[in-house]
């Protein structure tokens, strides 16, 4: 349509091989905190005008889009400073058209969700950076965040001051990764 805009894109590697579609899922999360798992078959076989991914409700955007494989964890962030980590196995598969489930609740109407990770649940050694608004970062170990059920309130991941400025990325790191953080 024309006022649409692409808010993200997946690399996958073959979509007519049956196993690798039916054992692979994407993720897509909100800004209003909606978190929808399809599985890949249901995106195998695109038309040149495109399918549809996602329904959304009035004031609502694609945040972000993850490829994963039905056993990662999920780590949604939003703007006040929180974050919440819950198993991908909470969140049920659906059809492309499907809205989707309540993946965080918000402690105030103008909060939103500001990114997704999803991680390997056995991977021990991966690290949540997360980034603030005035270029504050913070990073931690992925077992710093307890695993709660999905639709929580989440826990304080940074500390959201006058100095630091709302929450505005995060992301999922390990010991080699380098930075660039682009104003």
């Amino acid at each position: 349509e024309p006022d649409d805009n692409v808010k993200a894109f997946i690399n996958v590697k073959n979509l007519s091989e049956p196993e690798y579609i039916n054992n692979n899922f994407i993720v897509l999360c909100t800004n209003k905190g909606i978190i929808k798992k399809t599985s890949l078959e249901a995106y195998s076989r695109p038309r040149t005008n495109g399918i549809i991914a996602i329904n959304f409700r009035e004031g609502d955007s694609l945040i972000q889009a993850r490829l994963t494989n039905g056993q990662n964890e999920i780590i949604l962030a939003i703007r006040s400073g929180k974050a919440i980590r819950f198993n991908e196995r909470t969140v049920r598969s659906v059809g492309r058209t499907a809205l989707g489930v309540r993946g965080v609740k918000f402690s105030n109407s103008k909060d939103e969700v500001i990114g997704m990770v999803t991680v390997d649940a056995e991977n021990k050694e991966t690290t949540i950076l997360v980034v603030s608004e005035k270029g504050y970062g913070k990073r931690t170990d992925i077992e710093d965040y307890r695993v709660t059920n999905r639709g929580g309130k989440g826990v304080k991941t940074i500390n959201v001051t006058d100095k630091t400025g709302a929450l505005i990325a995060i992301k999922a790191v390990d010991e080699d990764a380098d930075l660039m953080i682009i104003n």
